[in-house]
């Protein structure tokens, strides 16, 4: 069965600048990814404990994301 919804994680250094982040395209860096998606979808996103963040994005929409993203 295929997942409805992808769960992107993401963890920050503590300047607040994105280090590492889940579904990343290649060709841009963590930082850019991360507002790119919470430019998009940033009302999904959920602060966790320990400098992390996640965003909750619909799995038929990711590719697009990462399309746009990259682009």
């Amino acid at each position: 069965m295929a997942p409805t919804e992808i769960v992107i994680h993401a963890r920050y250094a503590p300047d607040g600048t994105c280090l590492e982040i889940g579904e990343r395209p290649a060709d841009i860096s963590a930082q850019q990814w991360y507002a790119f998606l919470y430019e998009k979808v940033g009302q999904t996103a959920q602060p966790l404990a320990g400098g992390r963040l996640i965003f909750r994005v619909p799995a038929t929409e990711l590719a697009n994301l990462q399309a746009a993203a990259a682009a």
